[in-house]
């Protein structure tokens, strides 16, 4: 058994070595994040919630199935196993078991998801910070490890003064209505433990789920437990990556895996079409994809999970376009986080074999390499919709998942919690340019 889990540590180390510089949206890439440097503690540690992005925390499962895709794969486990990350999903064959035990199973009728039969799936550590700083078991695979560090260096206590909310990232937000209960009790509960509001981040699809939960609150709830809200690389208006997602797959990198296969597991879950470009903000006749016979604007979502033999998609959109698409205010206090200066697709054009082939272009826009500024800027027009404060900064240089540990924006997340409200509007992340600071 000790040879067995030191055989697969040594495997899961060699797959995030070659992932280290990998750019994708679809895993967190952050080996070894870097250590947060040690600073004086302040006393000032009003209470915070961390809530990641998509596939950012844990995710575990028991097996009791009645069939299997392979004979290798297992049937019946007696305790919770890692789901994500898995090290068989990284294997030519385990990753068929992998797919078949993430899976989620759509039904039209009900308009609900369910897990895979004889599969059932838990996220642990609900308000403990470990789900969302690693990854895996072993520690390699690092998410918010640095920000939680950082915290800690300066006064924080881990699963005390701040804490995560990990989440089951499969779902979207109307079928995951008991984790916003769960949410709103955490909130509550620091807020009577500490008599301070609480500070909610979020990082990428983690905003969304936040905004989703804040729209649902009451005004004079949010003016007594919520101080503010910290968003990081939100893809407001959608995010373009989503479309090739679901269209040919994308593995990001990962040799093991071809775009075509992991694609299988991309296509159930209704995250994915809830992250698609929503319609209230790109123009109408921006194509998204470009193929020799069409090019697909988002007015022709319909056609599109027709022509990719994906008709559930279209069903998943109609659940979840109203969820959060109209980017209502709020109501509290932000502080509007993303990188920029990076070419990042906002057109994918394929060739006669779509889609069960990559892309054999792209049109790029500005970005932080996985979602456009025009998406995630649109965090700016809250500035006129609410009387809280709405403050925007651009960090130039930044990739999408970088931003949630790259020293720069600790600091910047460090003066908000400690009261400094006033944040620059630029920020160059290679000299160190500070530009615009706001009055």
């Amino acid at each position: 058994m000790g040879s067995g889990v030191h055989l697969c540590s040594a495997l899961l180390l060699v797959f995030l070595l070659v992932l280290h510089h990998s750019s994708g949206f679809w895993i967190i890439n952050v080996i070894f994040p870097p250590s947060a440097k040690v600073r004086f503690p302040s006393n000032s540690t009003p209470p915070l919630v961390i809530v990641p992005g998509n596939l950012g925390n844990r995710l575990e499962a028991k097996l009791d199935k009645p069939s299997l895709v392979n004979w290798l794969c297992y049937k019946k486990t007696e305790h919770w196993f890692p789901l994500w990350i898995d090290l068989n999903m990284f294997m030519p064959i385990g990753v068929d078991c992998w797919i078949d035990n993430i899976r989620l199973v759509y039904n039209r009728t009900t308009r609900r998801s369910s897990n895979s039969p004889g599969v059932q799936v838990r996220v642990p550590g609900f308000g403990q910070t470990y789900p969302i700083e690693f990854l895996d078991y072993n520690k390699l695979a690092g998410y918010f490890y640095t920000m939680v560090q950082h915290l800690v260096n300066v006064g924080y206590t881990r699963n005390e003064t701040v804490r995560g909310a990990p989440y089951d990232w499969r779902l979207a937000p109307n079928e995951n209505a008991e984790y916003f209960t769960k949410l709103q009790g955490l909130v509550e509960d620091m807020y009577e433990q500490y008599q301070h509001p609480v500070y909610l981040l979020g990082h990428s699809m983690g905003c969304h789920n936040v905004l989703f939960f804040l729209n649902q609150q009451p005004q004079a709830w949010k003016d007594k437990y919520i101080r503010g809200f910290i968003s990081l690389g939100a893809p407001w208006g959608g995010a373009v990556k989503t479309l090739r997602v679901l269209a040919s797959g994308e593995n990001d990198g990962i040799p093991m895996i071809s775009n075509i296969k992991i694609r299988e597991e991309q296509r159930m879950t209704t995250t994915n079409p809830w992250m698609l470009p929503s319609e209230e903000a790109w123009p109408k006749d921006h194509v998204f994809i470009s193929t020799p016979t069409f090019n697909y604007t988002n007015k022709d979502y319909q056609r599109l999970f027709k022509d990719i033999s994906f008709d559930d998609g279209w069903y998943m959109l109609e659940d979840t376009r109203n969820i959060t698409g109209d980017l209502l205010p709020p109501g509290v206090e932000v502080w509007c986080m993303y990188g920029v200066g990076l070419p990042t697709p906002i057109t994918y054009i394929y060739d006669e074999d779509f889609p069960n082939v990559d892309p054999v272009d792209f049109v790029y826009a500005d970005g932080d390499n996985t979602v456009d500024s025009f998406s995630m800027g649109l965090c700016k027009r809250w500035a006129g919709q609410q009387e809280k404060p709405v403050h925007v900064t651009e960090f130039r240089g930044l990739t999408h998942l970088d931003i949630v540990s790259h020293e720069m924006v600790l600091n910047q997340i460090q003066h908000i919690l400690e009261g400094k409200s006033d944040v620059p509007q630029e920020i160059d992340v290679r000299s160190g340019t500070i530009y615009q600071k706001e009055k």
